[in-house]
């Protein structure tokens, strides 16, 4: 091997080093940020289901957390959060969205008036409305329901996560059986619209049963007071604190006033075949899911 060659080999040894090193440090970076199982106090934490999220002004609501093989942390919303047409646009094989990496940002006690504190940030890093269109997906149900997308916690504020529900506790798994007519569960909406005010965040509500014509993309839902714009992406859980979808849309009809949530395991399902994130799981609740006991 002459001299040359093995400059040329050490300068692209170097490079290649030093390109890791600045990967390392980068919100979308491949290697662990932490102990997946360490996680910040959850009456402390600011980063947690139900967190307000904004994506380029637009405001929703975290769900849950979720960890990878490499440890790296994400939260979970809605796919529409980073939509970029009407607010009618819910078939998400066609609908527009902003590029995976788009900044995310983390906020408490944001009104119309004002985005409130920011607690944290990320990176969009999967969202299944722009892997679908990738796919060439084109089955109505996937399409109408599969309203997941994922952001990156930046490595700076890891510490400040935990993946307990608040007001509930939980979640204690993912429920995969579906909701019967009648059955209770429970969501943490933090829209906006609401002022700030968290009294108002925590609700129950009623399923209307799974419907059938959807293959089971789809619960359909009365809660108490109507999820709202800004409350997209928040989590449901079931009667024993199980997680079971994601609120997508405020149903008009047939149904007035209900909402739909996407199916969690479905959701998530498809996410681990398609995002390239390795070992994808979501991250039970560090506190004991209380429900009204």
């Amino acid at each position: 091997m002459t001299l040359r060659r093995t400059a040329v080999r050490t300068v692209a040894l170097v490079a290649a080093a030093t390109l890791a090193m600045l990967t390392l440090g980068s919100p979308t970076a491949g290697a662990a940020d932490r102990p997946a199982d360490r996680w910040a106090p959850a009456a402390t934490a600011k980063i947690h289901p139900g967190t307000m999220m904004y994506t380029k002004g637009a405001q929703c609501t975290a769900n849950f957390v979720f960890t990878d093989a490499a440890g790296r942390v994400y939260v979970g919303y809605a796919a529409h959060c980073a939509g970029t047409g009407a607010a009618t646009d819910t078939d998400g094989c066609r609908a527009t969205s902003l590029p995976l990496g788009t900044p995310v940002t983390f906020r408490e006690g944001g009104n119309p008036a004002d985005e409130g504190t920011r607690v944290g940030s990320g990176r969009l890093v999967y969202s299944s409305w722009l892997t679908m269109q990738r796919l060439g997906t084109h089955a109505p149900n996937t399409c109408a329901y599969n309203d997941l997308a994922l952001v990156r916690v930046a490595r700076a504020d890891v510490d400040q996560v935990n993946p307990s529900v608040p007001f509930w506790g939980g979640p204690t798994g993912i429920d995969t059986d579906g909701t019967a007519a009648g059955d209770q569960v429970f969501t943490y909406g933090n829209s906006s619209l609401r002022g700030g005010l968290s009294p108002l965040a925590p609700h129950t509500g009623i399923s209307l049963g799974d419907q059938a014509a959807d293959g089971g993309w789809s619960h359909p839902l009365y809660t108490v007071t109507p999820g709202i714009p800004g409350d997209s992406g928040s989590g449901f859980l079931s009667a024993d604190g199980k997680a079971v979808g994601v609120l997508s849309t405020l149903g008009l009809a047939p149904l007035p006033a209900s909402n739909n949530i996407g199916d969690l395991a479905k959701e998530l399902a498809y996410a681990r075949a398609h995002s390239g994130l390795r070992g994808l799981r979501m991250v039970p609740g560090t506190e004991p899911f209380a429900g009204f006991s």
